[in-house]
């Protein structure tokens, strides 16, 4: 805006034009809110070495620059800095909305305001890529952005600061340069040793200077007619509306002047200049014939071409305006196309007296000879960039973010936010992400357990700790960290407990009150578990006698018992265990999935089992051994027919020895011979009393009432009888 604080002193101000056919050099003095130009030079390309506004051969518009400084410091004295303007074409805006979810019950602070702008930002630097087909996002610079509202729950609102609700939402317009524009006008002022002193975009030059903030409630459009491109600027409602580009301009005029009287170059722009200014004409074309024509005579021969750029020029305002203005402002050389004024209301559908030619002079703060070359409609734009200069100067400054070497254009007071976004970092990475919360059930209510809070950024500025909104200046130094993530949420079972009923027993003469039991997914846990998540939790007190004693830590006790006995018999491993589980519950014996209660009274002990013998542990499988059952004087008897042998580690073994840890026992049956009479005398008590000599016979033995002796051989079932006779 030209409506600024005012400098104190005059300054001379050396402001470049440089245009597609030619470069301007305007020395301005400024003194106070006035503007005087007190030299001009001006150069043309010697080739066309700018297409459409942009430097394509930066040498040989260096060689025109350094041209313009050498004439004006000999009348001036040393220029070392200058004001230029970088072409309105190249700029790009996008509208974006940033929606930023609040965490419930928290204030929203100036930093977190501050970040969703940002980010906006951002979003709207990579669509502006995705739209450009661009792979780097920061090729285009930030020059500046503006909050169009701010949303609260969808409900518009005029700040945010300290504000609640569940979603918070700015909607900004940002404004992008191409940064090889930028690059291409330093490397060709470094060339000539100039330092850009400002920097401005043209059509912004030429609108701040001919329509104020004062005419912009008007839908006024302005048109910068230059050699190769036509630039259209539209206000409307206090604001620039929208910027454009038509790829047709001067250029064509003098075309069409070379097709209709065969001309070269030159003489088709000289000719083409003259109109404007004499009712005749007179060239010499390609052949050597030379023409004295009437100006009349010259225009109809091109009038179709002026059309042509008329309903162009009028076809672009209506698509970035959507209608037709309520005037129309021409600047630039092309303006002065003789009938281009009238044709482009014709298109418009206008009054021809709301499309005027606009120079210098209708500049307020220009002060210039009425009748001087200067006043023209070309000059404005050089104006207007000497006025941004001292106005409204779009300067750059040099940052250092992270050991990387930026430049920031400032349209406005710039933060260093506005440094993180030009050196292409992610403002929302640079905050930790909350840790992953988890969900839980808990006795069939659902129950959310939230993760750790992310830490913010270090952010600091030469070496001090400073926020997004800090001001930066050149040469400052910007080391930024990135903040960690929340660690995801951790909870222990005994965390989620309600309240704390117990089970009141009396365990082995000891009072115990047991807390609940924790099963999680349908598997019993100890308290200080840790909780996946969806898991289903239950608490409850203890059922079954197993449960208590694991819930008492007596079962602890079974894992301090003595390593269990192992040998082997016949190559097969065997295990005792060296102790026995015993259990009763209210003095009777019971087992581990018995119910208990309360008040109930439970023993629990771990009782010695005594060493086996070998006999104990032989298998029946293991143990084959034939026999045959007779009766001897009545009393059954059992005579084995085959004989067992027992070897326990290598020696020989009885039935009755004690297995020992590691023993290795063999047991092996052997077939033996048929049993006789005698034989029974191993496994009965014979004891006669015995008779009077006189009377003794001798012994008598009877096998089944048969007579028999002591090799008699026996069978099952035999009855053996023996006595004295």
């Amino acid at each position: 805006m030209l409506e600024v604080e005012q400098t104190a002193k005059d300054e001379l101000i050396f402001a470049l034009d440089i245009g597609t056919r030619s470069v301007v050099g305007l020395i301005v003095e400024a003194s106070g809110e006035q503007f005087r130009v007190i030299d001009c030079a001006i150069r043309e390309h010697d080739e066309r070495s700018m297409l459409d506004g942009q430097i394509h051969d930066v040498i040989a518009v260096a060689k025109v620059i350094h041209q313009i400084k050498e004439e004006l410091e000999q009348r001036n004295g040393p220029l070392t800095k200058v004001a230029v303007a970088a072409a309105g074409r190249s700029l790009r805006t996008k509208r974006v909305r940033m929606d930023m979810p609040l965490a419930r019950h928290a204030f929203i602070t100036r930093e977190d305001v501050l970040t969703m702008e940002f980010a906006a930002v951002q979003e709207a630097q990579t669509q502006l890529a995705l739209e450009l087909n661009e792979q780097d996002v920061t090729r285009y610079y930030c020059v500046g952005y503006s909050v169009v509202n701010y949303q609260l729950d969808g409900e518009l609102i005029g700040s945010l600061i300290d504000q609640r609700g569940d979603v918070a939402s700015a909607d900004v317009i940002a404004t992008f340069l191409p940064r090889v524009v930028v690059d291409s006008l330093i490397a060709a002022l470094k060339r000539c040793d100039l330092d850009m002193q400002a920097l401005t975009l043209e059509p912004i030059a030429a609108i701040n200077v001919l329509i104020p903030v004062t005419m912009r409630r008007l839908n006024i459009a302005l048109v910068d007619i230059g050699a190769g491109t036509s630039d259209v600027a539209l206000t409307e409602e206090g604001a620039i509306t929208a910027y454009g580009m038509v790829p047709v301009a001067g250029d064509e005029i003098t075309d069409a002047l070379m097709n209709a009287f065969l001309l070269d170059f030159p003489m088709a722009e000289e000719a083409k200049r003259v109109l404007s200014q004499h009712d005749s004409v007179s060239f010499t074309d390609i052949l050597g014939l030379e023409h004295n024509l009437t100006t009349a005579e010259v225009i109809a021969a091109i009038q179709s071409d002026i059309e042509q750029l008329a309903e162009k020029i009028a076809f672009k305002i209506i698509e970035l305006n959507g209608k037709a203005p309520q005037a129309v402002m021409l600047i630039g050389g092309g303006s002065l196309t003789p009938g281009l004024t009238e044709k482009v209301a014709q298109v418009l559908k206008i009054p021809a007296a709301r499309v005027a030619v606009r120079g210098a002079d209708a500049i307020k703060q220009f002060i210039g000879d009425e009748n001087s070359i200067l006043s023209g409609p070309e000059f404005v734009t050089p104006v207007g960039i000497a006025v941004a200069a001292r106005r409204h100067p779009l300067r750059y400054v040099t940052i250092t973010v992270n050991e990387q070497a930026i430049r920031i254009f400032d349209l406005r007071k710039m933060t260093l936010g506005d440094c993180l976004i030009a050196a292409g970092l992610d403002i929302r990475r640079l905050y930790g992400r909350p840790g992953l919360a988890k969900s839980v059930t808990v006795n069939g209510r659902m129950k959310i357990i939230p993760g750790g809070h992310g830490t913010p950024p270090i952010i600091e500025r030469n070496g001090e700790a400073v926020g997004l909104d800090a001001a930066i200046g050149d040469g400052d130094v910007i080391k930024v960290v990135a903040g960690t993530d929340g660690e995801d949420a951790q909870v222990q079972i005994k965390d989620l407990l309600d309240r704390v009923e117990t089970l009141d027993i009396l365990c082995n003469d000891r009072p115990l009150s047991l807390g609940p039991v924790a099963i999680m997914n349908g598997e019993p846990q100890p308290l200080d578990a840790w909780v996946t998540d969806r898991s289903n939790l239950e608490f409850r007190l203890a059922r079954t006698v197993e449960e208590a004693l694991l819930e008492a830590g007596i079962e602890l006790d079974s894992q301090e018992q003595l390593p269990p006995l192992q040998f082997s018999v016949n190559g097969h491993s065997y295990s005792v265990p060296s102790r026995q589980e015993v259990l009763t519950l209210n003095g009777k014996p019971c087992s581990r999935q018995d119910y208990v209660r309360q008040d109930d009274e439970l023993v629990y002990q771990l009782e010695v089992v005594p060493i086996p013998m070998i006999r104990d542990v032989i298998p029946l499988e293991e143990w084959v051994q034939e026999s045959i059952s007779v009766h001897f004087n009545g009393e059954p008897v059992t005579l084995p027919i085959a004989q067992v042998s027992i070897m326990k580690d290598g020696f020989e073994a009885q039935a009755d020895d004690i297995v020992t840890d590691g023993a290795i026992i063999s047991v092996k049956s052997t077939p033996a011979s048929t049993p006789v009479f005698s034989d029974v005398f191993r496994y009965v008590d014979v004891s006669f009393e015995k008779p009077d000599r006189e009377s003794i016979s001798g012994f008598v033995m009877l096998v089944n009432g048969e007579p028999a002796t002591f090799q008699t051989e026996l069978k099952s079932g035999d009855k053996l009888e023996l006595f004295w006779d």
